[in-house]
């Protein structure tokens, strides 16, 4: 098992390339199962996640191939296959996306029920719901989820849930619903740029998608959808979080491929707290003031702050001069890596759905343990900047979904090392 070891201090200066987004390649690749023909992805992240999807495709009789500069082809050559085993299911959340594309084609799924991160209950509830009201017929056995239908019919469907929207939801029934027969109307769609990404993938492979980026969703069923070639959107996420590393460290670092309109609250927050995000031609400049300010902030579906960087900036106002609180409306209990950080001697206290962020004027490197993808990446955040060592444990978390990210910390001057045990 490999883990990271940082030695903090260090100023972050130079240019780095942002990947492919994970979380729109994932149900991208799902999608391909759709359509006739070869479909063609560019900039496809070379992520543990991935690898998973691909295997997980491989299984459903899917030939994938990976050429260079994150290139990835898919061919459906068997169509006999429609479990996707617990095996492959339980290493990935997102391996859910399949349900909706192997129903519309196939007529029948049989998917097991997801695994992923540890950052809270997670229900697949909303995307069951989404799929009976287009006609299917949902059953559960030995921890699978069965779905089947002779063919889809258009409906209309709310996918609101008690934290907003699901995105993996709005992906599984939009995907499902571009084969139905009729149109499809979804209230309450997530809004999230990779719902968008995945739309505009299945428009060129012929869906009729009309409202994608807003909460109401019309779909207009077809026939036959046939391969496409698409290039996936840039990982805001990981722009987020280099950000945010080039501000601890008082850094300067250029993000090229970097789409500051899928990050506006994200970079709203960060100049409130003192980060100075400047827009290039398809690039973005990071860097900080020497003095960082306190801030509140919640996390909300999009356009509000992304949950997938609440760990990376609560690690930034450890710093901050004053106190600060971090609510949390989408995962409550994401706050696994407040234990850790404490170990580093930041100074948080948890009051249920928040945590209270007191600036401390240093953090002392540490042995830690990651605990989910976002955690882990606060965590190497907090270790660039530390005082001293630190040794950050279970890195595979990270890997799911950064691609090579010690290779690009240390191209902008981190001393980071990975160590196999």
């Amino acid at each position: 098992m490999d883990k990271f070891v940082i030695q903090g201090g260090g100023r972050l200066k130079g240019e780095v390339e942002i990947s492919g987004s994970k979380n729109a390649a994932l149900p991208i690749l799902a999608a391909a199962l759709l359509g006739e023909g070869t479909s063609v992805l560019n900039g496809v992240p070379d992520l543990a996640d991935v690898r998973h999807m691909v295997d997980l495709l491989g299984d459903l009789g899917a030939e994938v191939s990976r050429g260079d500069d994150g290139r990835m082809e898919i061919s459906v050559t068997d169509e006999s296959h429609s479990h996707a085993e617990y095996d492959r299911v339980r290493k990935m959340r997102a391996s859910i996306c399949v349900l909706g594309p192997l129903l519309a084609r196939r007529g029948k799924a049989r998917v097991a029920m997801p695994g992923g991160c540890a950052i809270g209950s997670r229900p697949i509830n909303l995307h069951l719901r989404g799929l009976r009201a287009l006609g299917a017929k949902i059953d559960l056995d030995g921890g699978d989820v069965i779905a089947t239908a002779d063919r889809l019919r258009g409906s209309s469907i709310f996918l609101g849930g008690p934290f907003g929207s699901t995105v993996l939801g709005t992906a599984n029934v939009m995907s499902a619903a571009t084969l139905a027969q009729g149109t499809t109307v979804i209230e309450s769609a997530a809004c999230e740029p990779e719902i968008v990404d995945l739309a505009n993938f299945l428009t060129r492979m012929g869906a009729k998608i009309r409202g994608a980026g807003s909460p109401r969703l019309v779909i207009e069923g077809v026939e036959a959808l046939n391969a496409a070639e698409h290039t996936v959107v840039p990982d805001r996420i990981e722009a987020g979080t280099f950000m945010i590393a080039a501000a601890l460290t008082n850094g300067e670092v250029t993000l090229r491929n970097c789409c500051t309109d899928h990050m506006m609250a994200v970079v709203d927050k960060l100049r409130e707290v003192g980060v100075i995000v400047e827009q290039t031609n398809g690039a973005a400049v990071a860097s900080s003031v020497r003095r960082l300010e306190p801030a509140d902030v919640t996390t909300q579906p999009y356009p509000g702050f992304p949950t997938d960087l609440q760990a990376q900036l609560m690690t930034l106002l450890t710093l901050a001069d004053g106190n600060s609180a971090i609510t949390e409306k989408v995962f409550p209990d994401r706050f696994m890596h407040v234990a850790e950080l404490l170990r580093m001697g930041a100074d948080i206290r948890k009051e249920g759905p928040t945590a209270i962020v007191t600036g401390v004027r240093q953090l002392v490197g540490a042995p830690v343990m990651a605990s989910d993808l976002r955690a882990s990446a606060a965590l190497v955040l907090a270790g660039l900047v530390a005082r001293g060592q630190t040794t950050i444990q279970r890195v595979y978390h990270i890997d799911r979904g950064y691609e090579r990210i010690e290779l690009k910390l240390r191209s902008l001057g981190a001393n980071i090392e990975r160590v196999s045990d």
